[in-house]
């Protein structure tokens, strides 16, 4: 997939932008504010940095669109998050809410190597 890196806070916007998309993959930004609990300024910020990088087109003040590359990317993101909550609530029986904030942390720092390898072993386990 893309070799782009993106920060934590860029990958979180862009995981909440699929979270929040409608069926053509579009989404406001008000609801973004609102979902990720932050100023529509820091969501403006956002969307100049996911639009530079190709994962987003945004018209001024009109909806997102998730590019096909940003729904990739969004899904790989929400991929990793739902692997480590599954982990952390099926396999070490930590609390929803706990394993929920965790693995929005981890998601972050897991390569694609390591959530393949990972991905196998849930399958062989659960």
């Amino acid at each position: 997939m893309s070799e782009i890196n993106l920060s934590p806070a860029s990958e979180d916007y862009l995981e909440a932008m699929l979270l929040l998309s409608d069926d053509q993959d579009k989404v406001r930004s008000v609801d973004i504010a609102d979902h990720l609990n932050v100023s529509k300024a820091s969501v403006s910020k956002a969307i100049g940095i996911l639009k530079q990088a190709g994962f987003i087109n945004h018209d001024y003040y009109g909806l997102i669109h998730l590019t096909p590359e940003g729904k990739i990317r969004a899904r790989e993101i929400m991929q990793r998050h739902t692997m480590l909550k599954r982990f952390l609530t099926e396999v070490l029986h930590i609390d929803e809410e706990t394993a929920e904030r965790e693995a929005c942390k981890m998601e972050h720092a897991i390569s694609e190597e390591t959530k393949e390898k990972w991905l196998q072993y849930l399958a062989r386990v659960l």
